[in-house]
């Protein structure tokens, strides 16, 4: 598998994903913007901190074509953390770990080419699937934000999950 930054001929696919509910709901909002919003988000500079859009698309080895994708952004303006965001959009693939090692592969890429201490996700406390993901790959679940995010026309609770630098290396060292 690989990560690779998204270019044009991506953006449909990807604004399908967002902008469909069975794809990226019942845990998130998903996208009701138009078409040329999306691609308007999309030309947003790489390195704004507070930018939603998609950092890069997940592929499979040897079948080029986007799976899934995966971003991050800085939620806070003082502290000084990344969080992680992460949504296999073919619904075919799923269950098969991509979005674990494609997490894997951008926390790996945050800490070797950042200065950034801790990397960080936030999972709807129903999103268990989320959560075991973050789990397996060492991220603390921190604590919980009650009714901390709205959609689906009701507040949920998030779980919050972090992981430090040292953490991080100490858990890819090998043994």
């Amino acid at each position: 598998m690989r990560l690779r930054p998204p270019v044009p001929s991506d953006y449909p696919t990807l604004y399908s994903w967002f902008s469909n509910p069975e794809i990226v709901a019942p845990y998130d909002r998903f996208l009701s913007e138009s078409y040329d919003g999306f691609v308007r988000s999309m030309a947003v500079p790489d390195n704004d901190p507070t930018s939603l859009a998609p950092r890069f698309v997940v592929e499979r080895s040897g079948a080029p074509g986007p799976v899934g994708v995966v971003g991050h952004f800085s939620p806070h303006p003082v502290l000084e953390t990344v969080e992680v965001w992460y949504i296999i959009g073919d619904p075919a693939v799923r269950g098969q770990g991509l979005g674990r090692e494609a997490v894997q592969l951008l926390t790996d890429h945050l800490f070797r080419s950042t200065s950034v201490e801790r990397v960080g996700a936030t999972c709807d406390v129903e999103n268990t699937p989320s959560s075991r993901l973050v789990e397996g790959l060492g991220f603390r679940r921190e604590g919980t934000l009650q009714g901390a995010f709205y959609h689906h026309a009701r507040w949920h609770d998030v779980h919050l999950y972090g992981v430090t630098r040292e953490e991080w290396s100490r858990r890819a060292a090998p043994t």
